[in-house]
Parts: structure tokens; C-alpha cells; sequence
């Protein structure tokens, strides 16, 4: 019933308030547990696929399904975040907004589920820090990857959620980022493999800052300039620096810091640091 609102949602549809109430009777006499994991992931990754996907969490939650199926996201709810970045304040709100413009941005099922999983870090956030969340993306890889166990997702669904749990901040911060650390970046996301995770990640981070209250029309330089920077240091001719005469471990390095030479020169003239 929830996947089937969120299919039709575009159209109105709404659940009659008789069979919600059916539904949280379900849910409280624990009917859900007989589910199997792979039941319950082949409803969510239908729901995902659908015009409005945050429908289909939100009637989970209505009915409290959201807190036996995933308990990672229902904790996210009645978290607060800082208002002036948050003007939704709930981190629960945020996620499901997110979600709505992460469909809105891409039918890729894998940056949909992706952008689901940003922030569940901060819901380990102990409340004497709130509404601060220091370090919630490096704590946020651990929930996915125990929510994608347990649901058996498959694994390059799991490997880029982990991806952009743990770096979607960072994305943010582009403009102040050294061009080592870009290219790390793209190391640590395995990019030169594979490239598709740049884009994926650039969209998820777009979603994540226009998925708030009064800024969903913002602009995102910061998913240009990913972009842009990735051109320019894949760009750099491996086949040079093998001619050069570099051997073994040799041509990684030179390649790396022909990257970042690379990379340093275009954020000179396209992506100023500010404070330089």
C-alpha cells in the first residue's frame, strides 16, 4: 500500500484513513516481521523508482512500519539541525525532502537510494551536541552498511550510499578544497574505474542542499565544479608519463601530481579559493 502511494501520488491518491488504521494494527501486532529481507527491498526499490518515493516512507512512518523496516531512518526523525541551514530543522523532514528532489534530479535508483542514506549519521548524534553534527558522515557509512546487510541491497546500491555518506559535506565545501584533496577525492571514490560516481555524487550533494525549506530553486556551483574538475584531471595522459620513463609505483605518483598541477591551474581561474 505504501509503494502504491507513491506511485499514484502525482495523481492525488491518498490512503483512506480506515485502511491506515488497518495498517498500524498490522504493524503493532507484528505481522511485519514475517516479511523476508528480500520482499521488503523489492518493495523499496519499486517504491524508489517512482515519481514521489519520499510518499512511500512517509506512509511507513504514518502507519509505524518506518521504525520495524528501517530503523536507521526512522531515528532521523525529531532530530534537529542547525535552523539557519535547516530552516525544516527536522533531520527526519530534510531526509524525505531530499529524497523528493534527488526524483526530481535523476531516475537513477542507486542516487535515490543514495540520497536516502546522507544523513543517517546524525542520528547516532548524542543530544547534549544537537544541533550540531560533527563527524555524522564517517559515522553514517557504518548505518549503511548494517541497513544494506540486513536488507541484502545490492552491493554497488551499498558502496555508493557509504560514498556519499561519508563525503557529501565535503562536496560543499568545494570552493576552499586544495587540489590534493580534490584528487584524492576522486581516489577515494574509485572515480578513475569508475567515472559515473562523479556525476552520481554531484547530484546527490545537489539534492542534499536544495532538499530544505525555501531553497529548493538554489543554484549548486559545487556540482559543476566536481564535474569540471574530474574532466580536467582525467584528462591527464597516462601514456606521457609511461614515456617519460617512469616505471612501477613511479607512474602512479607523477600521475598524481600531474593531476593535482592540473587540477590547481583550472580552480586558479575557474574556482578561486575565497579566502585567497
Amino acid at each position: 500500500m505504501a509503494r502504491f502511494a507513491a506511485r499514484y501520488a502525482h495523481l492525488s491518491f491518498r490512503i483512506a484513513d480506515e485502511t491506515l488504521a488497518l495498517m498500524r494494527e498490522m504493524t503493532a501486532a507484528g505481522e511485519l516481521e514475517h516479511l523476508t529481507p528480500e520482499r521488503v527491498w523489492k518493495e523499496t526499490e519499486n517504491a524508489l523508482t517512482t515519481r514521489n518515493p519520499q510518499v512511500y516512507f512517509q506512509v511507513l512512518r504514518d502507519c509505524g512500519a518506518l521504525r520495524v523496516l528501517f530503523p536507521e531512518i526512522d531515528a532521523l526523525f525529531g532530530v534537529p539541525a542547525p535552523a539557519k541551514w535547516h530552516p525544516e530543522i527536522d533531520t527526519g523532514v530534510h531526509t524525505l525532502m531530499t529524497l523528493s528532489m534527488a526524483a526530481m534530479l535523476s531516475p537513477q535508483l542507486d542516487v535515490r537510494f543514495a540520497t536516502l542514506c546522507h544523513d543517517l549519521g546524525k542520528g547516532l548524534t548524542p543530544k547534549n551536541f544537537w544541533p550540531r553534527h560533527h563527524g555524522h558522515g564517517p559515522a553514517g557509512v557504518k548505518l549503511v552498511e548494517q541497513l544494506c546487510q540486513r536488507l541484502r541491497v545490492p552491493n554497488d546500491l551499498r558502496d555508493l550510499a557509504k560514498l556519499v555518506a561519508e563525503y557529501h559535506d565535503l562536496i560543499h565545501t568545494f570552493p576552499i578544497l586544495q587540489p590534493k584533496t580534490i584528487v584524492k577525492l576522486f581516489d577515494a571514490i574509485d572515480a578513475w574505474r569508475k567515472p559515473q560516481r562523479v556525476e552520481q555524487i554531484a547530484l546527490t550533494s545537489e539534492a542534499d542542499v536544495r532538499g530544505r525549506t525555501g531553497f529548493e530553486a538554489s543554484d549548486y556551483p559545487q556540482g559543476r565544479w566536481l564535474r569540471e574538475a574530474w574532466q580536467v584531471a582525467q584528462a591527464v595522459p597516462t601514456k606521457e608519463v609511461v614515456e617519460a620513463g617512469f616505471k612501477g609505483i613511479e607512474i602512479r605518483e607523477e600521475l598524481t601530481k600531474r593531476r593535482i598541477a592540473a587540477v590547481a591551474n583550472w580552480k586558479e581561474k575557474r574556482c578561486p579559493n575565497p579566502a585567497s
